[in-house]
């Protein structure tokens, strides 16, 4: 089963059977076919990608059948599915015409070049394994911009008054640096999927630049990124319930657990059905809470301080150097949305408003985070912990709300985070597999997955550093180096002089900051783990 590489190959079926396309289309075609003769056909993997991401568009959410691939891995496994979508489809047309009148014929074949291209994209789905019938409408600005603050506004607006403590007060100038830069990268992705028609998601642009080798490359990165995000989601959980309920703990077999390695399976053991759910339609609703609990969040913290009497009197440090790299990954991990704004861009009705939406999702999101970062840090200055809610007395109001709500946010986020990774290796189940053996197959990958989050979460127990592992060595990737990099692939000498300048500096800064970053957190894991 192989299909050709760059994800064009409904563009150009469709103008080779197409006789209305005009010369100058048919001269693009051509050249694309030359440039791709001499790669050899590979699968496209991830097929799955787009769909599940979409889960993230919580105002526009898909209705996935995970429970159900005997359909769903067929058409993600087999290349004939969408050739047969795609004959389906001109059968269909055949016989319309066949109906129609002589001159209705005409008319058809005298459809403009225009049609056609505006035709494509529902084409592009069939061969990518979804056949969704082409959608009129998509969100609006303000539904993209919920989209946008919901991806950015996440667990990691807990750890920045953490990420100033590690790296000082000149953290924050970093933090609303390092916003712009990901503005800018977020922007840069978007001119990647106008290059060219067909390019729906992150994958596509890897591939379009970097051929079969970008697409896996980076759609694994991104996979490893999702599910680094689940064992987060298990830490947080013991952690914070281990302030609500301390001194829990579980013998069993001589072995004793203590309250953040129980609460931390605990939680495992109530998330699991929702990863099983044959529908996400109703988490991808629920899962807005992200914007919701940061603003409770913000709240919360600025209650505590003001108005319950811990006061904001902490001076701190302007800067420690030795602690900047892991603040410098902390603050990336904030930023960590780029495998989503191809999405959102995907689904917006008005496209040319993308700029605008992810301008103010970031200015908004940025100056959540900058609020929390310094309340936070005036509150507990060098007491500070890894999540500003564990710092909070637990005996106000305030701090159980903000407890409760970090809580409860996991429960509807691990399984749109987890699915996306579940459905790529479903896609790698034999296809000639009973239904029966398809949904144990889907299950048994399920369970196993969440069961692994588990073990790294209770191996590994430290929010702080692993969060800043994360951002330092895939978010840094993410949202600064492969966006400036499959940029001037594609471009190639089309650049101009700025955008190879800003390209080369922001690819700098963040290999710079991941390389920092990555050995500064596993040095203080490494020397956790042995205290």
């Amino acid at each position: 089963m192989h299909v050709p590489q760059k994800g064009y190959l409904p563009q150009r079926q469709y103008a080779a059977h197409n006789s209305d396309v005009d010369d100058e289309e048919q001269e693009e075609v051509q050249e694309c076919d030359e440039e791709k003769q001499d790669e050899d056909e590979v699968t496209l993997w991830p097929q799955s990608y787009r769909q599940s991401i979409d889960a993230y568009s919580f105002l526009t959410p898909p209705k996935l059948s995970i429970l159900s691939p005997a359909s769903l891995t067929r058409s993600f496994l087999s290349s004939s599915a969408g050739k047969r979508s795609y004959l389906q489809d001109d059968e269909e047309k055949d016989l319309k015409s066949q109906l129609l009148s002589a001159q209705e014929q005409d008319q058809a074949t005298s459809t403009d070049t225009t049609t056609l291209v505006e035709r494509k994209p529902s084409i592009v789905t069939i061969a990518h394994g979804f056949p969704r019938e082409p959608q009129d409408e998509g969100c609006g600005f303000t539904q993209a911009l919920l989209n946008g603050m919901n991806v950015l506004a996440g667990v990691g607006i807990l750890t920045t008054p953490y990420a100033v403590k590690q790296g000082g007060w000149i953290g924050l100038v970093l933090l609303f640096s390092l916003a712009v830069i990901c503005c800018y990268t977020g922007i840069i992705l978007r001119k990647c999927l106008e290059s060219r028609p067909g390019l729906k998601t992150y994958p596509d642009i890897g591939q379009a630049a970097f051929g079969s080798i970008g697409r896996l490359i980076i759609s694994i990165v991104l996979y490893v990124e999702l599910y680094a995000c689940c064992v987060e989601f298990l830490i947080l959980e013991g952690d914070n319930l281990s302030v609500l309920f301390p001194g829990t703990q579980l013998s069993l077999f001589g072995y004793t657990l203590d309250s953040h390695k129980l609460f931390a399976i605990l939680a495992a053991l109530f998330i699991l059905p929702t990863v099983w759910l044959r529908n996400l339609h109703l988490l991808s609703y629920v899962s807005a809470g992200g914007v919701v609990a940061s603003l409770i969040v913000v709240f919360t913290v600025f209650w505590v301080g003001a108005v319950d009497g811990i006061g904001f009197h902490e001076t701190g440090k302007f800067i420690d150097i030795a602690g900047l790299p892991v603040s410098l990954g902390l603050y990336g991990f904030c930023y960590s949305g780029h495998a989503v704004f191809p999405n959102i861009y995907t689904s917006m009705k008005n496209k040319s408003r993308y700029n605008r939406v992810l301008t103010i999702s970031f200015v908004l999101c940025a100056g959540l985070f900058g609020a929390v970062a310094a309340m936070g840090y005036k509150m507990f200055g060098d007491k500070t912990r890894s999540q500003v809610t564990l710092n909070m007395p637990k005996e106000f109001v305030a701090s159980k709300i903000a407890l409760w709500t970090i809580v409860i946010n996991p429960f509807t986020k691990y399984a749109l985070t987890i699915t996306p990774v579940a459905l790529s290796l479903e896609e790698l189940l034999p296809i000639n597999s009973s239904r029966f053996q398809q949904h144990l197959a889907s299950i048994v990958i399920r369970t196993l997955l969440v069961a692994s989050t588990v073990v790294v979460a209770i191996s590994v127990p430290f929010f702080g550093f692993v969060m800043a592992f994360i951002g330092s060595f895939l978010s840094m990737a993410v949202s600064l180096i492969l966006p400036c990099a499959c940029y001037m692939r594609i471009r190639g000498s089309k650049l101009s002089l700025m955008e190879l300048t800003l390209g080369i500096g922001i690819m700098l800064v963040g290999i710079v900051c991941a390389v920092g970053g990555t050995l500064s957190s596993l040095d203080a894991i490494i020397k956790q783990l042995k205290n």
